[in-house]
């Protein structure tokens, strides 16, 4: 479905239980990422809660009307929230998505009951790691000059952006199934405009930590052992500073638990929820 929010068409799916309450889910990876993929591991929680899925703007399915800044990415999620809810939802978001999730409950706090968050960061003080890994991956495809022009936010058009993202994909988790990459590859809605604002505008500013002690809600911080792009350190530093956190690592997954522990990821997420109503 689509609904026009701030000026911008957005398209968006409603799963689960009508009566239960109410998930949003913000996808990663702006430009290259859209709701598909939360769908997928993610359906399984409508027999307890409304699930919401969003393709933000810029990405998969949505219009593209600039900017593509935080402020108007959170701002959209709250108009969202307020057409389809009207109260305050709990919120998952993955990597980018996760940035924004943060600075969701930061803009937002009385729109937000509790916060989750997956494989993601507090700010940009660690890119130099996920670049650092990838060289010494020796790929094929991968190159310095390659990493930093995509971290960078210097693309030049989407075929580029399809070639390098296939290239660091044996990275992202810890069994690697070509075919299925493939497949998700060739099924990319490719929008490199907003990949390189969210990397060469928003990423060089990016750094919440000083303000997450202000985020009050019950948060559970999730990371694969093994993510090459959002590191355990990353998501060490939010449970450290965020109050009520709760800190998992799982140990067989690299940039996506909820995919490749889909299972016990699920079960930790319910047992979160249940435990602090």
């Amino acid at each position: 479905m689509f609904m026009t929010v701030n000026d911008n068409e957005l398209y968006y799916e409603i799963h689960g239980n009508p009566d239960g309450e109410t998930i949003f889910f913000i996808h990663g990876a702006p430009g290259l990422g859209d709701c598909r993929s939360d769908i997928k591991a993610f359906s399984a929680l409508g027999d307890d809660y409304q699930l919401v899925f969003m393709d933000m703007r810029g990405s998969g399915r949505s219009e593209g009307k600039p900017p593509f800044t935080h402020e108007q990415w959170t701002a959209d999620i709250e108009e969202v929230r307020k057409k389809l809810v009207g109260k305050p939802i709990k919120i998952l978001g993955g990597s980018y998505g996760g940035f924004l999730t943060l600075e969701y409950v930061l803009r937002y706090p009385d729109s937000v009951t509790h916060v989750l968050l997956r494989d993601t960061a507090p700010s940009n003080e660690f890119d130099h790691l996920s670049v650092d890994r990838a060289l010494e991956s020796n790929l094929p495809g991968i190159t310095e000059e390659m990493l930093h022009k995509l971290f960078e936010g210097r693309v030049d058009s989407n075929e580029e952006l399809k070639e390098m993202f296939a290239a660091i994909q044996p990275l992202y988790t810890v069994e690697y199934d070509e075919a299925a990459v493939k497949e998700r590859i060739d099924s990319i809605f490719y929008r490199y405009e907003t990949h390189n604002f969210a990397f060469s505008e928003n990423k060089p500013n990016f750094n919440l930590v000083k303000d997450l002690h202000k985020i009050k809600v019950p948060t559970l911080v999730t990371v694969g052992r093994h993510d090459w792009v959002t590191p355990v350190v990353c998501s060490e530093i939010i449970a450290e500073h965020v109050p009520n956190s709760k800190l998992v690592i799982f140990e067989n997954s690299g940039h996506s638990p909820h995919a490749e522990e889909n299972e016990d990821y699920l079960k930790l997420v319910r047992q979160f929820l249940q435990e602090n109503k």
